[in-house]
């Protein structure tokens, strides 16, 4: 098993891709990258404490492998918004990797190359670490199985970011 931790905007979005994805076991939204200890959402959204909203992923490395998972990431959300995904604007939706070990941030800087390969160089994600973990509270995770899918917001967000993980993932997708 190994861990990854990734920012692409709304964790709510993020996290509903990663649930569908086969060999991941589990997916925590949470709040890395700032600069208060135990920030909560209220604070993270103000955009004043640094933290990017962000989605911790456990894969196992017997049915998918990092590369996957991070050009998942890279497709799924928009790598080329500095500080913003669609309409959510602010540092704390911003594109971010945040390596666990050495070789996950060469991982990551081999993902943003062949993400740049195809969006002619526009990628802005960011490399960003070592930083600290903080889970999101309850509400949040899990957030599309349950109250997302009454959410105004996530219905018009989320479900053309399955249809492309469905559609350019096919093999990666549960059933």
């Amino acid at each position: 098993m190994e861990t990854a931790i990734v920012a692409g905007g709304c964790f709510w979005c993020t996290e509903a891709v990663f649930r569908d994805v086969v060999g991941v076991s589990e997916v925590e939204s949470g709040y890395i990258g700032g600069n208060v200890a135990d920030p909560t959402y209220k604070q993270v959204c103000s955009g004043s404490t640094g933290h990017a909203e962000a989605i911790r992923v456990t894969f196992d490395t017997a049915e998918i492998d990092l590369a996957d998972i991070l050009d998942i990431f890279m497709a799924t959300h928009d790598p080329t918004q500095l500080n913003r995904q669609g309409n959510d604007i602010g540092t704390q939706y911003r594109s971010a990797i945040f390596p666990l070990s050495d070789d996950q941030r060469a991982a990551a800087e081999a993902a943003i190359a062949r993400a740049n390969d195809t969006l002619d160089g526009r990628v802005v994600t960011s490399i960003e670490g070592p930083a600290t973990w903080y889970p999101a509270e309850d509400y949040h995770q899990e957030y599309w199985d349950g109250e997302g899918q009454r959410n105004p917001y996530c219905l018009a967000v989320i479900p053309p970011k399955l249809m492309k993980l469905r559609k350019s993932f096919q093999n990666r997708v549960r059933d």
